[in-house]
């Protein structure tokens, strides 16, 4: 397997309210399956399906809308590794390959969680420094990385 292969494709998400920009609070939800641990919405690119399909796919899955406004995109793909304990759940892939956006939830848009398969238990909007505090430690570097990069660019 070649090491690309090694990573699993994904899209990942940071979410802010319709607020923004008055209000730069982001999006993190409370995974159901991991105590304490909240991040971003993300979700496996499937065969065949383009980046941006698997945005919107992803969303309506996991928040229940996918009733939003792409305002940026991170210009490369990321990656991480996942912990030993998650690797082995995940096999044959040893982490993430991820392609993340920046999204504004449109006015119309009504967030529910209880989806036909469930990943959250609860979420909430936080300042991006809260959001970091509350992460999984292995996805922290890829956040500060992503979240460094839209603030750069004005966004956050």
């Amino acid at each position: 397997m070649s090491k690309k292969k090694l990573y699993r494709p994904n899209v990942a998400m940071i979410i802010v309210s319709n607020d923004y920009p008055q209000k730069k609070e982001i999006f993190i939800a409370q995974r159901n399956d991991l105590s304490d641990i909240w991040q971003f919405p993300q979700g496996g690119i499937d065969d065949g399906e383009e980046v941006i399909q698997a945005l919107f796919r992803e969303l309506e899955e996991e928040i229940g809308t996918k009733a939003v406004k792409i305002i940026s995109e991170y210009p490369k793909w990321i990656s991480y590794d996942f912990p030993p304990k998650i690797a082995k759940k995940m096999s044959p892939y040893k982490g993430q390959r991820q392609k993340y956006f920046l999204v504004k939830l449109k006015k119309s848009a009504k967030i529910d969680i209880n989806t036909s398969h469930p990943e959250f238990s609860d979420y909430k909007f936080v300042e991006v420094d809260d959001a970091l505090n509350l992460s999984a430690s292995f996805k922290q570097a890829v956040y500060e990385t992503v979240i460094k990069h839209f603030r750069d660019e004005g966004y956050l």
